[in-house]
């Protein structure tokens, strides 16, 4: 009775789907989704072969729940049982909860974790016998991290199995839409099938297109395994985002794994579907997002001097986030090599910099020939910048640029960048900086270094050490009660520096001496200031200013009669000079205003305003020749024939603060300012006045001096300034002065500056001469804006223009060099504004557009020619001018081409300067330039290189020309 009991309970507890489940999987039908084990055979299939052994199994009808009471119902009373037999009974019983429980365990188990969220557009059909979904038209899958979008999907619930295709648009079955596109854990595939298994993760997948970072992979079988990882057959890999790709790699298998790497075997370049014979047995990229570790393919070529050379190869080291390091090499097949260091760093909201270092072991010729020579090179380049959030009151900074002489010579890739080939001083700097805002007090240490390239002088201070104290007011009270007090306005400031220098050869920097070749020295200023008003009108500042100076050695110097020559004695200890000054100055300001006639000029011009500001100093400084002072020195001097005579010098003349005049100077300065303005009444919005202003003259001064101490000769060149702000844009500046003393004859006839003034021989001042520069840059645009300002028509979007392409026309080369700023920005004036389809007129026809712009510099400087012929009639030397041209710009001949030159012309060689050229070729997918150096040397390099960045160290072709091979055009 008890086991007929278990039994039926057993019966009751087992449901009907799994027993349906049980005895499906003893025979499978043709069905598609019914195990995953067959293929398909049909894309197109709209419905599901019943499963036949499915349809033998007879339908078990459901028990209802008045059966499940009766069976309740016939539960044996241990109430009427003997001991013996209620303990076989709950025995039995307890077997029985047992097998049930692992039964329910084993179905949990075998489900699913997550429900499946499914949708369609259109239909969505329900077979319960193969308990299959089919959904038709915009259909929509999720389950956990999967995301499943098609035109059809077919989901088998038993196996777990889901099944997507598309389906053609019209009866004509030649076009498909709807394509399956299959999203999970961050990767996408846009698919025509596939077939995935939402339990284990795994999948088949045919005509599969997926992109890997700046890439695109396609592959007509692909599989997917439970990690994601893709293995391909007959695939594609491209960077080319077109619909039909410009150029793939054809790989025969590969394996993916996404976000990190791509790993193929045999493998052959393809462009514009025509198949190259450039393949390879083994390929791998990376698809890291983060960097990476890897090697740099080397470019090769050859030079006639140096031979046959591997370039740029080399490793990269992907140290952190923070900091990376790239290793390159050089060779050549005649012995010559290179090596180089390059690293980038940055700490967020700390500082960054990069860094970069090489050396060059340079033979040119065959050892053993007469033209055979050696040279060593080297180059050191080092940026560091401190952010400003990093710490208000200290900073670093470092901009360092040193090379040999003869490294850019060597280099080949100088060749083609003029900034490095015109670079005649090389400049360094390396800066500290603390503030102590409680004391006002300011702490600077440089390291300063200027590189002459022509003659490889060095000029070096290491260190320099500034301290600066801002103005202070000694005098003035904590709690002021009433007035100001006359001496409470007394300032004072400090200024100390320290400094240790030299001056050499690059080849002698390492071997010079500490004490002997450099020179040292400490400087101590302290200016004493204040300010008056006197009288409300006239401000009058006096100041006195010491300076001190202190030096660890000095030059005694005495004559040999025997050598006839002056001898130095140096000798070291510490020595102190010091000077000072006093001056007072006194200025004020006069306005003028004058109304036009409104008959003649109207109600425009609203007045006219002059600025008159006259300045009146006197400056004084002791004559520190004196020897109660012991600054300046003499010695008897006698020459062969027995002359004597005694010469005065300071043995601190080469000190590096300088050292105190021998002159009494006793100063009157005048000092003449000249503003005028005009008022205009506008008519534009953004004058909210209803007012313009107009510089008319912005400055017009005029200075002279005249030294009361000076026994000849006392008055000063006169000195002019004129600004003028002819536009927005440009300010006309010119600075000069007019000699206040004529020239006069010697007895031999030659001229000398004599004591007499010009004005005495009734001429004005003499002009000294003048320099000034003017450069502008034409572009249709900027035509049409002046012809538009004639007519009286304005463009409002000008301003939106300007501010918008503000940062684009700044222009920052980051090598410091001889060339104008404003010529590269004219090489790149003729910017695309719009891409994509071609603008047409009115009459629907292609209308005309060629992009240029074109930048030209001119500078001209005037000065006296002393070493020319003097003209005794005018008493004058004749000028010199002195002038440069300079001129830059770029054509862009179509959507992808661009052309820019730069060149100059040299009025005292009378020949080009520096000429170079350029053409580049955006192919969408690669990129071709060449370029070409016309003088001063001829030179050429071409380049065609892929866009993107993980293939253009591996599909790239460079040629270049050196030195020994450089064509000779013209």
């Amino acid at each position: 009775m008890a086991l007929l009991t278990t039994v039926i309970l057993m019966m009751a507890a087992t449901d009907v789907p799994t027993l349906r489940q049980h005895f499906g999987k003893v025979q499978r039908g043709e069905h598609p989704l019914s195990s995953g084990r067959q293929q398909v055979n049909s894309l197109q299939q709209d419905s599901l072969q019943t499963d036949s052994l499915l349809m033998d199994v007879p339908e078990e009808p459901a028990i209802p729940d008045t059966a499940s009471r009766r069976l309740a119902d016939l539960e044996p009373d241990t109430m009427q049982m003997d001991s013996l037999q209620r303990a076989i009974y709950l025995h039995n019983k307890a077997i029985d909860d047992s097998i049930r429980a692992d039964s329910l365990n084993r179905n949990k188990k075998n489900g699913l974790e997550a429900p499946i969220t499914y949708s369609a557009k259109d239909s969505m059909i329900y077979d319960a016998s193969s308990n299959t979904a089919f959904l038709y038209g915009d259909s929509h899958v999720e389950y956990q991290l999967m995301d499943l979008t098609s035109d059809k999907i077919y989901m088998s619930l038993d196996s777990n199995l889901v099944y997507a295709t598309p389906s053609y648009t019209d009866t004509t079955m030649t076009e498909l839409k709807g394509k399956p596109v299959f999203k999970m854990a961050g990767d996408t595939y846009e698919n025509d099938t596939i077939k995935f298994n939402i339990k284990t993760k795994k999948g088949f997948i045919r005509d599969v297109y997926t992109e890997q970072e700046d890439g695109f992979l396609f592959s007509k079988r692909a599989k997917r395994d439970s990690s994601g990882v893709l293995y391909l057959e007959k695939g594609t890999y491209t960077t080319c985002d077109a619909e039909h790709p410009d150029f793939y790699i054809a790989l025969s298998r590969a394996k993916v794994r996404p976000n990190k790497d791509v790993v193929f075997g045999p493998a052959y370049l393809v462009v514009c579907d025509v198949p190259l014979p450039l393949a390879i047995p083994y390929g791998f990229f990376p698809f890291t997002k983060s960097y990476s570790s890897g090697f740099i393919m080397p470019t090769y070529g050859d030079e006639s001097s140096r031979g046959f050379y591997l370039r740029d190869g080399g490793y990269y080291f992907a140290m952190s986030d923070k900091w990376d390091l790239k290793l390159l090499g050089e060779i050549y097949t005649k012995g010559s090599w290179g090596l180089s260091a390059a690293s980038n760093y940055r700490k967020r909201y700390r500082y960054s910099g990069s860094f970069f270092v090489s050396y060059q072991d340079t033979k040119n010729g065959d050892k053993g020939m007469p033209d055979f020579n050696e040279a060593e090179s080297f180059k050191v380049q080092w940026s560091h910048r401190q952010d400003a959030k990093a710490n208000p009151f200290t900073t670093f900074t470092a901009s360092v640029n040193f090379a040999s002489s003869s490294f850019e010579r060597n280099n080949l890739s100088s060749l083609y960048n003029p900034q490095s080939m015109t670079q005649s001083t090389r400049t360094s700097s390396v800066s500290w900086t603390s503030t102590f805002s409680s004391i006002g007090m300011t702490l600077t240490g440089t390291m300063n270094l200027n590189q002459y390239m022509r003659d490889s002088t060095i000029n070096m201070t290491l260190p320099d050490l500034n301290i600066n104290v801002t103005r202070f007011y000694p005098f003035k009270r904590k709690k002021a009660v009433g007035d100001e007090r006359w001496y409470e306005k007394i300032s004072m400031s400090y200024t100390g520096q320290i400094s240790n220098s030299i001056l050499t050869k690059e080849d002698k920097l390492l071997h010079s001496n500490l004490i002997k070749d450099w020179k040292n020295g400490m400087t101590h200023t302290i200016p004493v200031s204040a300010s008056f008003t006197l009288f409300n009108a006239i401000n009058l500042t006096p100041q006195f200013t010491f300076t001190d100076r202190m030096y660890t050695n000095r030059i005694e110097k005495s004559w040999d009669e025997v050598g006839q020559k002056e001898v130095n004695d140096t000798t070291y200890g510490f020595y102190n000079v010091y000077n000072w000054s006093a001056s007072l100055s006194a200025s004020t300001k006069l306005y003028g205003f004058y109304v036009p006639w409104r008959k003649l000029f109207g109600d425009k011009i609203d007045r006219i305003r002059h600025v008159f500001t006259p300045t009146v100093s006197f400056s004084y400084t002791p004559d520190f020749s004196a020897r109660r002072y012991g600054f300046w020195k003499t010695y008897q001097k006698t020459d062969e024939k027995g002359n004597v005579s005694y010469v005065e010098y300071t043995p601190y003349e080469n000190g590096l603060f300088g050292y105190p005049g021998r002159q009494k100077s006793g100063s009157i300065g005048f000092t003449l300012q000249n503003n005028v303005e005009m008022k205009m009444r506008s008519d534009n919005e953004k004058d909210t006045t209803g007012f313009k202003k107009i510089y008319l003259i912005d400055d017009l001064s005029l200075n002279m001096s005249y030294n009361m101490a000076a026994k000849e000769r006392p008055w000063s060149d006169l000195g002019v300034n004129l600004r003028l702000k002819l536009s927005k844009s440009y300010t006309f500046n010119m600075n000069s002065s007019f000699a206040t003393y004529a020239y006069e004859l010697d007895e031999n006839g030659k001229p000398y500056l004599g004591t007499r003034t010009e004005y005495s021989y009734g001429r004005f001042g003499r002009f000294q001469g003048m320099s000034q520069n003017l450069s502008f840059t034409l572009s249709p645009e900027n035509i049409k804006k002046w012809i538009d300002k004639l007519r009286g028509i304005g463009n409002k979007d000008d301003d939106d223009r300007k501010d918008s392409q503000g940062e684009e026309d700044d222009y920052d080369s980051g090598v410091e060099t001889n060339i104008d700023d404003d010529m590269e920005r004219g090489k790149r004036g003729a910017k695309r504004e719009s891409a994509g389809k071609a603008e047409t007129d009115a009459d629907g026809y292609m209308s005309f557009s060629l992009p240029w712009s074109i930048s030209v510099g001119y500078g001209v400087t005037m000065r006296e020619n002393t070493s020319g012929t003097f003209n005794t009639k005018t008493m004058r030397y004749p000028y010199k001018f002195t002038q440069n041209l300079n001129f830059s710009g770029n054509i862009r001949i179509s959507d992808g081409w661009n052309i820019t030159f730069s060149s100059g012309y040299d009025f005292e060689m009378h020949k080009l300067s520096m000429t170079t050229a350029s053409l580049s070729r955006d192919l969408h997918c690669f990129n071709m330039s060449c370029s070409v150096v016309i003088a001063p040397y001829t030179s050429y390099n071409f380049s065609f290189r892929c866009n993107a960045a993980t293939l253009t160290d591996a599909l790239k072709y460079d040629k270049r020309s050196g030195y020994t091979n450089a064509i000779q055009w013209y």
